[in-house]
């Protein structure tokens, strides 16, 4: 295991955790999970093996006809189930017991587990292995958009401040801090000034570093390699942190790793979670801020800075801009404000030009709104006159 880089020992954990809950389901799946293996990512399989477990144990429990266990249900059981046990399912999942723990879904889970079911049910159907989708015909739930939390730029500042100087740390919390300051210091600083993901970072090795050219390569969700580079704010904090690492002697299998816990084992995500959390909660009382949240604090800063989404999009690692526009699409609303005034249709238009077209408009106006008055006056000396002639015709006929 020595040998094998962080995401390859991943990989083996995550296909050792999906044939464990395979284990725990209907025979048939396997059929399933292997079709889908090349193009669903090892943590997608998991998920979804999770989520078909829930729902053949909410089947067994609620449909008399399965008798027997769930690893022996035949697939015509997929037949049998229509749109309105599905929908059962999904109205039972909202809020329910298991092993006398409560547990609820909101509307993101759900529509998880629908998809998670639609993607099921269309590799058997699309395969001829059974003769109907219910799941089609069911409707996936409203999701209600949350706004996107981010950093201030004076709460970048503060939040990097504090993991420096460690003011607001309990006593227990500072003895450790004068044993992780600059590599507190050197993660946080790489993860605001790259928006690498935080499974990406844990996996850094320190041959992953590249100093001279300023840039990391980091495996991508999907398993692919790509390059990203860093500024000089996050080079000094590296430069620092890597000449403390150079001189510990990590636990076997961590010898490669960039970042180490204090027992010298490589650093994992809740780790990095809780590390975040730690220092966030000091500066930022009315934001939750989680590494993603930093994720999003760089992606707006270069984004408002640049006004190039597809940049973003590929800095980020997003493989459809579509996910970055979404992300991002208050901010891109006010570049297009401000690109309303940037294509001058003129060479020698100026502010001068500006000035004297809005004077002869209001000239034009003023002139309008004369010529207005004008012909009201007129109308009305006309309908005066009018007046008076029928005044005179009528005396003229009571004289008669």
């Amino acid at each position: 295991m020595a040998d094998l880089t962080y995401h390859e020992s991943q990989n083996i954990k995550y296909i050792q955790k999906l044939r464990e809950l395979m284990n725990e389901l209907p025979s048939f799946t396997e059929l399933y999970f292997r079709g889908i293996e090349h193009k669903n990512a090892p943590r997608t399989r998991i998920a979804y093996a999770m989520d078909l477990k829930t729902f053949f144990e909410f089947m067994k429990e609620s449909n008399p006809s399965i008798t027997c266990d769930i690893k022996d249900i035949p697939i015509d059981i997929l037949n049998k189930i229509t749109t309105q046990d599905i929908e059962e399912y999904l109205e039972h999942i909202k809020l329910y017991k298991k092993d006398d723990k409560q547990m609820i879904n909101n509307e993101r889970a759900i529509k998880r587990k629908l998809c998670a079911l639609r993607s099921f049910y269309g590799y058997f159907h699309k395969n001829k292995m059974i003769d109907v989708n219910p799941t089609l015909q069911v409707d996936m739930p409203k999701l209600h958009e949350k706004a996107i939390v981010r950093l201030d730029n004076d709460e970048v500042s503060d939040l990097l401040n504090t993991v420096e100087s460690g003011e607001g740390l309990t006593k227990k919390q500072l003895d450790f801090h004068k044993k992780t300051k600059q590599r507190d210091l050197a993660l946080l600083t790489l993860l605001l000034g790259t928006g690498i993901r935080v499974s990406e970072c844990v996996g850094l090795d320190i041959n992953d570093v590249d100093m001279k050219n300023e840039r990391i390569k980091v495996v991508r969700k999907g398993g692919y390699e790509s390059y990203v580079y860093f500024g000089d704010e996050v080079s000094t904090e590296l430069e620092l942190y890597l000449e403390e690492r150079r001189n510990i002697e990590a636990l076997e299998g961590s010898e490669n790793a960039l970042f180490l816990s204090i027992t010298k084992a490589r650093l994992g995500v809740r780790a990095v979670e809780k590390l975040v959390k730690k220092y966030s909660s000091l500066v930022i009382s009315l934001k939750k801020i989680t590494p993603h949240k930093l994720r999003s604090t760089y992606g707006t800063s270069l984004y408002k800075e640049t006004g190039d989404i597809y940049l973003v999009a590929d800095v980020l690692g997003h493989k459809d801009v579509n996910t970055t526009k979404k992300h991002y699409a208050a901010i891109e609303d006010e570049h297009r404000r401000k690109a309303r005034n940037i294509v001058k249709l003129r060479n020698s238009y100026s502010s001068e030009n500006d000035i004297v077209r809005h004077v002869e408009l209001n000239n034009i106006n003023i002139d309008n709104v004369n010529i207005n008055n004008a012909n009201n006056t007129n109308a009305n000396n006309t309908n005066a006159n009018n007046t008076n002639v029928n005044n005179t015709n009528t005396n003229n006929t009571n004289t008669n």
